[in-house]
């Protein structure tokens, strides 16, 4: 059976029987196979096209997992086990949203060999699979946000909103950003959570430990970029970090988004942010609220926000989960499954009211609840509030932010929207040193991960701001790589040369 056309129902038989494998000499389906170190591995397994060619090429390694429980039944004890490495790379990004998809191609673009490994179905993080829609504080941004502005207003994907914001299609961004990384050289790997991280005897980061359905694998890399948004690559490496508001411990609300048609824009224009300020149809969100309210109901957000990605689709943000640690799973799911049911019933109370919400309906609600606030891994320098109030400039400033202090409300009982800001904030500069980690060498983090403060945290998490942050961290990671270098090590004059050539489209290379 080693070279000969099998027929397709024989094919589905053995496929019902748990194996893809054809064995040489057989032809049952639930042979017995060795087993070598605790991995199931087939004896001259083939896996045939159509033509009789193997076409396995597969990196799985099952181990089955051993083990025992404490005798008060509160612990397992899990046995140590042998865990394959996949692959040595130059520079490796744990999470593919904003920041992970700038690190991921400014690394390549820089000529070195780059892994992206993302826990969701798609790239994109909070953009896709969060359904965020609105991309804010972009538009002074030079570089890899400028391209992605571009290429998204060609495909017809983006409308600029006259606040500069820029909502986009969230499918039409899916595909983009892949074809960008595709192109660039990256190897991505999706449905895959980082899950564990090792240090060396100098401690330098050395490995990274993932779980996906090829099993617990491991991957070596000369650099590391943490883009998981909550910090969890460098706390699995030991970096000390910081979390919510000073004293309380309390983090801003998670929200999750809505998109939704079946409503037209002259219909509903006087609660559309961006639509409704130029037809001088009064403060949008304060109109929403007014028509909630008119249909019986009370957001758990204070501010409820719709505005425009294209004639015919629009999205919403109306609620808040407050008191949801974002790194906890437990957490995360309630405030998944109470939201999802909460902008349904907003959803219906809108269409009981008639016209022009008749026929409202909902496409899809995000895979991924909106996270505001996560970890905040200490670096080599901290980002303050101080830094906003005198609007701090930094010979190693590598992201301007103009997005102001934001704060949605930790605190319901004082309000639902956005807490008063405790000081006007000046244009200001991050730092590169902010983004290298303090405690562990070889660990960049990009995004809202970031060495900083609660209140400067509230205006630099925007994800136009991740994307700058992210392009720095892939050329100083990408440098360091190629050089022999640990990132601090890099003289910044060379990585902002380097950045400099990401920024301007003259450095495109491509590393295999």
């Amino acid at each position: 059976m080693t070279n000969e056309n099998i027929d397709r129902r024989v094919f589905g038989k053995y496929l019902a029987g748990s194996t893809a494998a054809f064995l040489a000499g057989t032809n049952a389906a639930s042979a017995k196979e060795p087993v070598v170190d605790g991995v199931t591995r087939p004896s001259n397994a083939l896996l045939l096209d159509g033509g009789g060619q193997s076409v396995w090429n597969s990196t799985a390694q099952h181990v089955r997992t051993s083990g025992w429980v404490s005798p008060d039944g509160k612990i397992f004890h899990e046995a140590a086990r042998n865990i394959p490495i996949v692959e040595e790379d130059e520079v490796i990004v744990c999470g593919g949203g904003p920041a992970g998809v700038a690190a991921a191609l400014a690394s390549a673009r820089s000529g070195a060999k780059t892994r992206l490994l993302e826990v969701n179905g798609c790239i994109g993080g909070v953009w896709t699979a969060g359904a965020l829609t609105l991309i804010i504080d972009a538009q002074n941004k030079p570089g890899i946000m400028r391209e992605l502005l571009q290429k998204l207003e060609e495909r017809g994907a983006s409308n600029t909103l006259p606040n500069g914001s820029v909502a986009y299609d969230t499918e039409k961004t899916k595909l983009l950003l892949e074809d960008l990384l595709l192109e660039a050289g990256v190897k991505i790997q999706l449905h895959t959570r980082v899950v564990g991280a090792v240090t060396d005897i100098n401690n330098r980061l050395s490995v990274v430990v993932t779980e996906s359905k090829s099993g617990r694998q491991a991957w070596r890399a000369k650099a590391f970029i943490d883009c998981s948004g909550d910090g969890d690559l460098a706390a699995q490496a030991g970096c000390a970090y910081e979390f919510g508001q000073p004293g309380t411990g309390l983090t801003q609300p998670m929200s999750l988004m809505v998109l939704l048609t079946g409503v037209t824009l002259d219909g509903i224009a006087q609660f559309v942010r961006g639509d409704a300020e130029p037809r001088k149809l009064g403060n949008p969100k304060k109109n929403l609220l007014a028509e909630f309210q008119r249909a019986g109901i009370d957001p758990s957000y204070g501010g409820p926000t719709i505005f425009r990605v294209r004639d015919g689709l629009f999205a919403m943000m109306a609620n808040h989960e407050y008191g949801t640690l974002a790194i906890d799973a437990a957490h995360v799911t309630d405030a998944t499954l109470q939201a999802r049911r909460e902008v349904h019933k907003l959803v219906n109370s809108l269409k009981k009211l008639g016209d022009p919400w008749t026929n409202l309906e909902i496409i899809a609600t995000a895979e991924q609840i909106g996270t505001r606030e996560g970890r905040r891994i200490m670096g080599r320098y901290h980002v303050s509030s101080e830094d906003l109030k005198n609007g701090a400039r930094f010979e190693d400033g590598i992201c301007h932010v103009r997005f102001g202090i934001d704060v949605h409300s930790t605190n319901p009982g004082k309000t639902k929207a956005i807490e008063k800001k405790p000081f006007k904030s000046k244009p200001y500069d991050i730092p590169l040193r902010a983004l290298i980690a303090r405690d562990v060498t070889g660990l960049m983090m990009a995004g809202r991960c970031i060495s900083g403060d609660f209140i400067a945290h509230s205006s630099y998490r925007v994800t136009g701001n991740a994307v700058a942050m992210g392009e720095a961290a892939g050329v100083a990671s990408a440098l360091a790589a190629t050089t022999q270098k640990l990132p601090h090590e890099v003289p910044f004059p060379e990585v902002a040369k380097q950045l400099e050539l990401i920024r301007s489209g003259e450095n495109q290379q491509v590393k295999s």
